[in-house]
């Protein structure tokens, strides 16, 4: 993966690509986002390893911007398209019982004034999508989605990219240290699609 995106983080490109990753994986949950944000971070620890001209290495605090930032504008693309979805939108979630699940439990814990599903969503697989697109379909209020959807955003791209970075600065920039960061990663996803479905389980 460094080899396959080495000639672009020594450019702004790497900025774009992240965040247009970031971006789609809302609609397209099989895109590599999580993987891509902490490869540019591996490379940013290995210029900073190595005493690269910091022009040429990935901006840590840049590549979180990136990367939040992207996930929020992802998250009100899907919102306000599953908003104005009208009637067939609303027959696919309702022959969805996953859907069906979330959207009431996002209503319920936006009602209460917590966001905890939407943070714990985001790191889950294809739970953005599904929380984002609940949100919408059930017209939640934005000012009550929104903040929730920020601080989820900026969580993850946190983590992903100290994972890519410390992971790179502590196991080497090499397929190990990449390959713990990302396994990490599903990790945490994982974990946060257990939390999810657990209330679920026990109702």
């Amino acid at each position: 993966m460094l080899e396959s995106v080495g000639t672009l983080t020594g450019s702004p490109w790497i900025y774009a690509m992240v965040a247009l990753s970031v971006l789609l994986d809302v609609f397209l949950p099989v895109l590599p986002s999580g993987v891509l944000v902490i490869t540019a971070a591996t490379a940013a620890a290995a210029g900073t390893a190595t005493g690269q001209v910091p022009s040429q290495v990935p901006d840590i605090l840049a590549l979180i911007s990136c990367a939040a930032t992207a996930s929020v504008l992802g998250d009100l693309v899907a919102y306000r398209l599953a908003w104005r979805g009208g009637e067939r939108l609303d027959r696919a979630i309702a022959r969805s019982r996953r859907l069906t699940s979330a959207q009431e439990r996002l209503g319920v814990a936006l009602a209460r004034g917590g966001g905890a599903l939407v943070i714990l969503a985001r790191f889950a697989p294809a739970g953005r999508s599904v929380v984002s697109l609940g949100a919408g379909a059930a017209h939640r209020r934005v000012r009550e989605f929104l903040p929730w959807s920020a601080l989820a955003g900026l969580a993850w791209a946190a983590y992903s990219v100290a994972l890519g970075y410390y992971g790179g600065r502590w196991l080497g920039t090499t397929w190990l240290g990449t390959g713990v960061s990302v396994l990490a990663l599903f990790g945490a996803g994982a974990g946060a699609a257990y939390v999810m479905r657990r209330p679920e389980k026990a109702s």
